[in-house]
């Protein structure tokens, strides 16, 4: 494991140390400013390395596409846009398993994530350690800084258990060379999870959100590892825990609640206008992944470049800040349009940008900068407005009387299938990291805004889920999960006087370096092209839900696709729905369709790339070659029996 190789390069850098000082030099210099290990056992070391673990364990893995690529491809949400550099885990086809064979450079290697939460885990353990035995009175040294380590260390491990199953747990920090390790069960794994949780929950306050680590972020993710274990995929040893788990849920959730309300407006999340602005310190977000706009700080958020699909290749447009640098890599599947009410939901058009300006230097007459240049129109199947042809229906933007130059239409000439435009760089770009804030030009790479981690909204959704476990097991009905699952649906809704065209999003937020290219942000979505229907400003109809027995038509059409009868499968299947409704793209996907063992049948139903390859063995991930080729077994490295028995099943 990656920790480990830093660990013995960290002690054979001290043994040189000690070895030089042990001889005479012609200067016997004593630097004092040179810090080892010990440094780490003092109040203010501890408190360092908590901070490089915060860094390490929430921000390092938005540098990079490891973030989508484990926790977004591969479902029903999205699949590979103009881009495959990692299209392998989207697929699951023959180039993904314990090794990953490179498309290229920026292909995310099969050991990336694992590395990545072993070397978290391993930090938490030097805090816990040092914490502990910290003679320190200090609440910040006995309390949160020691919380934090168990915060950490159970985070982690929640990330390898849901993608991996049975991992080897680390709860020492290592002081020698360590080769041999096993898997713990996913049973023995979960114990530690919740112990950890547990431990913070009780130790932390709730002092310096979403910065900060508190006691409701530890409730939080208490109350999802508590989900977590009660989850299908842990059916077969799960039944002494399930009921406790469950009920332990709901008093969890409730108190994260009552300290978090929902924003008022679901846009409000994404109105990002500067690092550190008013959106990414609303009371609905619970911890964040911070970044800085001190460039000579270490570590970036590229997470911005990769939901924007391709404009910068047509006519009339060219590439922008505002529209930011389009690597299209994700690009949301036709489930994304068929889920919504897409006339009473505000949530897709708060989440998903549909519209572009013209701005090319010199555009071609009639056209000038300003003018809308691209549109895409989400409608819904039989929809006979637009031709098969689009280049014959001349399409008008109402507010120039011009036609757009480039209309793409979800379903066209009255198709019913998921046909779409048949090109993968043209897509709706999901508007949840977009930053316009950038402050090197159109092509840097460094996004400077926060990513969250948890917000109430997913905390309602928790509890909505254990209520409906809860129901199935004979306690309560299903209908107790509507009080958790109705509170988004209002706030979804469009209220009186607000306009429905309206949009914006992080890529309008203004940059500190000059721009001289004009910016392609259009203030506008396609909400009345899409729906055709007059231009309205009165209330949307009420989204609640107050009979199950019929669902909204997105949840139904999911429903009869997947071909599911049972109440129970019906209510998962609402709050799974509801779930990318609120949730679309942030990091929490593949793992909520692993746990609850609903990932192939959906990726088969709707992801049109997955769909050839996958199996039931990938509702976990291959333990990644490097380690296994690494580790031994009384003293020699493990024979190819011996690495199959501990690989997971079926790679």
């Amino acid at each position: 494991m990656k920790n480990k190789i830093i660990k013995i390069s960290l002690v054979a850098v001290l043994a040189v140390m000690v070895t030089a000082s042990c001889k005479k030099a012609f200067l016997d210099e004593n630097l004092d400013t040179v810090r080892d290990l010990n440094f780490y056992k003092t109040d203010a070391g501890i408190q360092q390395l908590v901070n490089g673990a915060y860094h390490q364990v929430f921000a390092t893995q938005f540098n990079g596409e490891m973030a989508f690529a484990n926790m977004c491809y591969g479902a029903d949400e999205f699949r590979v846009g103009g881009d495959p550099s990692n299209g392998m885990y989207n697929s699951y086809g023959n180039t993904f398993g314990p090794f990953v064979t490179p498309n290229n450079g920026n292909t995310v290697a099969a050991n990336a994530q694992w590395d990545n939460l072993y070397i978290g885990i391993g930090q938490a353990n030097l805090i816990i350690e040092n914490a502990t035995a910290s003679a320190s009175t200090a609440d910040a040294i006995k309390k949160i800084a020691l919380g934090e380590g168990y915060f950490l260390r159970a985070y982690n491990y929640l990330r390898l258990v849901s993608q991996f199953g049975a991992v080897p747990l680390k709860t020492k920090p290592s002081t020698t060379v360590e080769l041999e390790f096993t898997r713990q069960t996913p049973k023995e794994v979960f114990d530690l999870i919740i112990a950890d949780f547990t431990q913070a929950n009780n130790l932390l306050s709730n002092t310096g959100s979403p910065a900060k680590i508190t006691k409701d972020a530890a409730a939080h993710f208490l109350a999802k590892a508590y989900l977590s274990r009660a989850s299908e995929i842990n059916d077969s040893w799960n039944t002494a825990t399930k009921a406790a788990d469950l009920a332990a849920i709901g008093p969890l959730c409730d108190a994260v609640i009552a300290n978090h309300a929902l924003a008022p407006n679901f846009g409000d999340l994404w109105r990002y206008t500067a690092p550190n602005s008013a959106n990414e310190n609303l009371r609905e977000v619970i911890l964040s992944a911070q970044f800085t706009a001190d460039l000579t700080a270490t570590g970036q958020n590229t997470q911005h470049l990769y939901y924007v699909s391709r404009y910068e290749d047509i006519a009339q447009m060219q590439r922008d800040l505002s529209g930011d640098r389009p690597f299209s890599r994700l690009s949301p599947t036709f489930f994304m349009y068929r889920i919504y009410d897409m006339q009473n939901d505000s949530r897709f058009w708060k989440t998903f940008r549909t519209k572009h300006k013209v701005n090319a230097n010199a555009p071609s007459a009639p056209y000038v900068q300003g003018d809308l240049g691209l549109m895409y129109v989400i409608n819904q199947p039989g929809d006979t407005r637009f031709t098969a042809n689009l280049l014959n229906n001349s399409v008008v933007y109402s507010g120039t009387g011009k036609t757009i130059p480039h209309v793409y239409v979800a379903y066209r000439n009255g198709v019913t299938t998921d046909i779409g435009w048949n090109d993968t760089r043209r897509f709706p770009s999901l508007s949840k990291f977009m930053d316009g804030s950038r402050t090197a030009g159109f092509n840097d790479v460094r996004g400077l805004r926060d990513i969250t981690l948890a917000r109430s909204a997913e905390t309602y959704l928790i509890a909505a889920e254990a209520k409906i476990r809860l129901a199935k097991a004979g306690t309560g009905a299903y209908t107790d999960a509507l009080p958790y699952i109705n509170p988004l649906r209002a706030r979804a809704e469009y209220k009186n006087a607000e306009s429905r065209s309206i949009y914006y999003d992080g890529g309008a937020a203004p940059s500190s370096a000059p721009q001289t290219i004009p910016p392609s942000f259009f203030p506008e979505n396609s909400y009345y092209e899409s729906n055709n229907i007059p231009v309205t400003t009165a209330a949307s109809a009420s989204l609640a839900i107050t009979n199950i027995a019929a669902l909204p038509a997105g949840d139904e059409f999911v429903i009869t696709t997947l071909g599911l009868t049972a109440t129970y499968d019906r209510m998962l299947a609402l709050v799974l729905n509801e779930r990318a409704r609120e949730l679309a793209g942030e990091y929490l996907r593949w793992q909520d369709l692993s746990r609850t063992k609903t990932l192939v049948a959906r990726a088969k139903a709707f992801n049109p790339d997955a769909a050839p390859n996958i199996q039931d063995r990938h509702l976990l991930r291959p333990i990644p070659q490097t380690f296994l080729d690494g580790v031994q077994a009384n003293g020699a490295a493990l024979t190819a029996a011996e690495k199959q028995a501990m690989q997971n099943p079926g790679y």
